[in-house]
């Protein structure tokens, strides 16, 4: 796949200004004259200019035509995030609507989660509420992301696969939801790319092996069609070969079980004509010439996919005997198809209001009603997005009511989940379903095309054991629900004794903490509207008493946690190390013993918390009856100490750059990319620098980042400097730094 050209800030001006007026023009300059301020000095990963990628991001909204607020919104997006702009800032300097959609595409910061999983859930669900309230939050996250999955080779492998992963399940599927097909090819490809190099490659090989092999076909296939179109004195038609996307050759190949020479659309046609009437004029005069395919035939202009996307697809046995597959649209389903809903937030004329978004027919796209409906459903972030992902981005079938009504569905589902779709209590009220006439048991899967008539009785009752039979998220919570109305009270009882008891075996005094007060910033941190449905939901069995102990327990937990750290830091400042000043009185020139202002003969100690070594600023912290503990002065112990100001005394080494004649303790912390063999590296090139080495730890953070701990011996600041920058040098490594215990 070509790497996409990387737009200059003039390039992109030059795009706005080909459909802007002057006003707007200039508003969407300022605001990248403010993104270029602030992003000032900030570099991305791969070494360039931050203010590249904001660039880039306006530069694919302006190619949408996107409004003026959207495309000022792409080279802001990321200034409350990276920057000290705040979102007030950019309310008073760009409109409520600009800050609006920055605030929607900004991530989540300031809270802290379990597991990076939790936050990340929490992002894309605040992203995609943010969207069911002003679409142009995902227009901008889409060109965020777009523009980053372009640069991901820039990251380390591990980083990659996350990113391409969480685009493939994600943002891809959310772009073709949204019919914004331009953006979700490049999407797919690129993160196949990424998640599997060689898969992608091969495809990719293959497909250039027989490019020319295509291209005459393709040239011989668009011959025939046009003169076909001549005969039937049409106009304003346009006809072209278009090249198959690689991650839909790789989906056929890996879902039917395919070799590549048997994916028989590889070979594409796509005709644009004026009218409705045309599509089926040129549909009749392609069947004429060529077999069409039995089976292949998709007419999406009389049942429009639920984005929008209207189109007739055939395939038919084209030249040399080779299948082709032809796609035929009017221009205005060709803006659609490639834009989506984009193409109705477009910039017109000139005199675009950007009130007009959220006062268009939003509400008539599925999957922001969808989007809502889960939010309401759902338990917490991790469950909104798994029914999310389920629900509204699955490969989809459509079924028809006897009336004629057309409902959207996701691929598996039976006739539960098509009633739970039509309403609540067309669901609760099931007794059975007939499918094209015929009686069918309720673990019936939908099939596109199938007429499914619902039957119900008004003295029906949900059954717990449809909850095996549903597919969709919706249907599933929507029975639950009902068991939840029907027990709630014993639900609720049960979840009080259930907390309780896990409270009292785990040590805590239950009575205590499930008080009114707890209990309301428990259910709060929970996501649940009263402390009753809270309990419930524990007695329910929808939340686990470990979840709920842990919302209820975090602040006594955070208490007990810092007053053990207060502890642990007294008790460091009577744990030193201890060098005797009588013991070097008589030493020469290039002594390293310590100095104390105004004191003579008097016990010193080094602090263990910082470890200070020759050559560091220290200051000296006059213990009870231990003589004087010295430390670095930027040692996070002497924030205690700094309010008896009294014991604090001015130290310094006698001869801070000498050759010392014996070595100190420095505790240092190495992180860096996690692979094979980096311990081994480190302990070498340490090794190498000096020869104590007193201790070596290794762990993986929360991040899947290497942190290494050590302790070394060294003579002085500067050995220990060059131990430090030596480290810093080894191939993975972010970043090398003393630390304090």
């Amino acid at each position: 796949m070509a790497e996409a050209k990387v737009l200059t800030q003039q390039e992109v001006h030059e795009i706005y200004a080909s459909y802007m007026n002057d006003e707007h023009i200039k508003k969407v300059d300022y605001a990248f004259e403010y993104a270029n301020r602030l992003h000032n000095d900030q570099k991305r990963k791969s070494g360039e200019p931050y203010i590249v990628h904001p660039i880039q991001v306006a530069g694919i909204l302006a190619d949408l035509h996107m409004d003026p607020a959207t495309v000022i919104s792409g080279y802001l997006h990321d200034v409350v995030e990276d920057t000290d702009s705040t979102l007030e800032d950019v309310e008073a300097e760009f409109g409520k609507d600009v800050a609006g959609i920055v605030d929607g595409v900004s991530k989540i910061s300031k809270i802290e989660y379990k597991s990076d999983t939790e936050r990340l859930a929490e992002n894309h669900r605040k992203l995609l509420l943010a969207m069911s309230h002003d679409i142009r939050v995902i227009f901008v996250k889409l060109a965020d992301r777009l523009h980053n999955i372009r640069t991901l080779s820039a990251l380390r492998e591990e980083k990659q696969k996350r990113i391409a992963s969480e685009t493939l399940e994600i943002y891809a599927p959310l772009a073709d939801r949204l019919g914004i097909m331009k953006i979700k090819w490049e999407l797919e490809d690129t993160s196949l790319r990424f998640l599997d190099y060689e898969a992608y490659h091969t495809i990719a090989k293959s497909m250039q092996l027989r490019r020319q092999e295509r291209l005459d076909i393709v040239e011989q296939a668009v011959e025939n069609i046009e003169q076909s179109i001549i005969e039937l004195s049409l106009h304003n038609v346009e006809v072209y070969g278009r090249p198959k996307h690689i991650y839909s050759i790789y989906r056929k190949m890996h879902d039917k079980h395919k070799d590549f020479d048997e994916i028989y659309d590889l070979l594409a046609i796509r005709v644009l004509v004026a009218t409705v009437p045309d599509c089926y004029a040129v549909l009749g005069a392609i069947h004429a010439r060529w077999t069409p395919m039995p089976g292949r035939f998709k007419d999406y202009i009389a049942l429009p996919k639920a984005n929008g996307y209207q189109s007739l697809h055939t395939s038919v046995i084209g030249p040399a005997g080779r299948p082709l597959e032809v796609q035929i649209r009017t221009h205005e389903m060709h803006q659609v198809a490639e834009f989506g809903v984009a193409a109705h937030w477009a910039y017109k004329e000139g005199n675009f209001n950007g009130a007009d978004v959220q006062n268009t027919d939003q509400q008539k796209l599925n999957v922001i009603q969808g989007i809502l409906e889960l939010q309401n459903e759902s338990s917490d972030s991790d469950d909104f997005m798994e029914s999310v992902k389920g629900d509204l981005f699955s490969d989809r079938v459509y079924a028809f009511t006897p009336k004629g009504d057309v409902f959207e569905l996701s691929q598996g589902a039976g006739p539960l989940d098509m009633a739970y779709t039509i309403h609540t209590n067309v669901g609760n009220m099931t007794t059975g379903a007939k499918v094209n006439g015929r009686i069918v048991p309720l673990d019936y899967e939908v099939k596109t095309g199938d007429i499914v008539e619902i039957l119900t009785s008004k003295t029906a009752k949900p059954n717990r054991d449809w909850l095996n039979l549903v597919k969709t998220r919706r249907a599933r919570n929507k029975i639950k629900q009902y068991f939840r109305k029907q027990d709630r009270e014993e639900n609720i009882e049960a979840g009080k004794n259930i907390l309780a008891d896990y409270l009292t075996e785990n040590g805590y005094n239950a009575e205590d903490l499930m008080c009114e007060e707890t209990a309301d910033k428990a259910r709060e941190k929970l996501h649940y509207h009263n402390i009753a449905d809270m309990y419930a939901g524990l007695g329910f069995g929808e939340l686990s008493p470990q979840g709920v102990a842990n919302k209820f327990t975090e602040e006594l937990r955070a208490r007990i946690e810092e007053e053990r750290l207060a502890a642990e830091q007294k008790a460091l400042f009577e744990d030193n190390e201890t060098v005797d000043v009588k013991q070097h009185s008589h030493k020469k020139k290039g002594d390293e013993r310590i100095v104390i202002q105004g004191i003579d003969s008097m016990l010193v100690r080094l602090g263990h918390c910082c470890t200070p070594v020759p050559g560091d600023v220290v200051v000296g912290y006059i213990t009870k009856g231990r003589g004087v503990s010295v430390h670095r002065t930027e040692c996070p112990n002497l924030r205690a100490a700094e309010e008896i100001g009294e014991r604090l005394v001015e130290v310094a080494w006698e001869n801070p750059a000498g050759e010392a004649k014996r070595e100190y303790d420095a505790d240092v912390v190495v992180i860096g990319e996690n692979r094979g063999k980096l311990l081994n590296d480190v302990i070498r090139t340490v090794t190498n620098t000096t020869k104590s080495m007193n201790s070596i730890n290794g762990r993986v953070d929360n991040n899947n980042h290497a942190v290494i701990t050590m302790t070394v011996g060294v003579r002085n600041l500067e050995m220990l400097e060059h131990v430090m920058d030596t480290v810093k040098n080894i191939k993975d490594i972010d970043e090398v730094k003393r630390t304090f215990k």
